[in-house]
């Protein structure tokens, strides 16, 4: 992503007090002009000027939002072909989510509750078919997720992250949920970028002790415990992503003259406002 702040859109806000540059909020509106107009993979897009004319941003914002796109693999730029909607790396299974909106609540939600099926269950396997070697990555992966995570080495916890999830796909010795665990987390990337914008968007440290907690049920052969720990945390990670939405459309529901996009509430917020929320995540 570019490295210098750009001029705001007529969209900018700011988020828990931080500045969002106007690029991210042009790549948001693009995904949203993307699904309203029910754009496919492989469709052509306006010209970066007709996009900032849609869009109501300048032609140097713009660029920067296809940018940061293109990134995440949701567009492509040919060179002297133009900007394209991008083809599912897939297939046409992946199609249906082409309108997928890293910033809605209802599609974040939907796709943490899909995490939690597929990736509970791959941790429930992995308990019972991991082997000796298996349990070893899932561990030493785990333990460098926590190491790196006291420290608050972001980048170094990212890759032992990635890791450690991996680690858990394979040792469930079935090539469909080890795929389907690295797209749903490649989707979620989205939103991380998206919503939290370089910020970290909960606790390394306690990402790194859920992960811990995973592997040493995995190598227990507790596989029911491995599944309860895997979706208690991505649970965490919930939470921290209905919390920053909510501040967000609450940000932006308190400047004069516009309102916030409405939301269904989440089938299991049902906890009492003046409880504080849980400890999170960033996993």
């Amino acid at each position: 992503m570019p490295g210098e702040e750009q001029p705001p859109t007529r969209g900018s806000d700011q988020t828990s007090g931080r500045y969002r540059p106007g690029y991210e909020l042009v790549a948001e509106q693009l995904l949203t002009y993307i699904a309203e107009q029910n754009l496919r993979p492989g469709d052509r897009l306006p010209t970066e000027q007709g996009l900032a004319q849609i869009l109501g941003a300048t032609r140097n914002v713009t660029r920067e939002g296809v940018k940061v796109l293109a990134a995440l693999g949701r567009v492509s730029v040919r060179r002297g072909a133009g900007i394209f909607v991008a083809e599912s790396p897939g297939g046409i299974a992946d199609d249906h989510l082409a309108h997928f909106q890293p910033t809605r609540m209802e599609h974040v939600l939907m796709l943490l509750d899909y995490r939690t099926v597929i990736e509970s269950e791959t941790a429930r396997r992995a308990a019972a078919l991991a082997t000796p070697i298996q349990v070893r990555d899932i561990k030493e992966s785990a333990q460098l997720s926590l190491d790196t995570g006291q420290v608050q080495d972001v980048d170094a916890f990212a890759a032992a992250d990635a890791r450690f999830h991996d680690a858990v796909g394979v040792a469930a010795h079935n090539v469909f949920l080890r795929a389907s665990v690295g797209n749903v987390r490649r989707l979620a990337a989205q939103s991380d970028v998206l919503l939290f914008h370089g910020d970290v968007p909960g606790s390394l440290a306690v990402a790194g002790r859920q992960h811990l907690a995973i592997a040493e049920a995995v190598a227990a052969g507790e596989a029911d415990r491995a599944a309860e720990l895997m979706a208690e945390h991505i649970a965490t990670t919930r939470h921290q992503f209905e919390r920053k939405i909510r501040d967000r459309l609450f940000n932006l529901s308190e400047r004069p003259g516009e309102r916030a996009p409405s939301v269904p509430e989440p089938r299991d917020a049902a906890a009492p406002q003046q409880q504080p929320p849980p400890e999170t995540s960033v996993s």
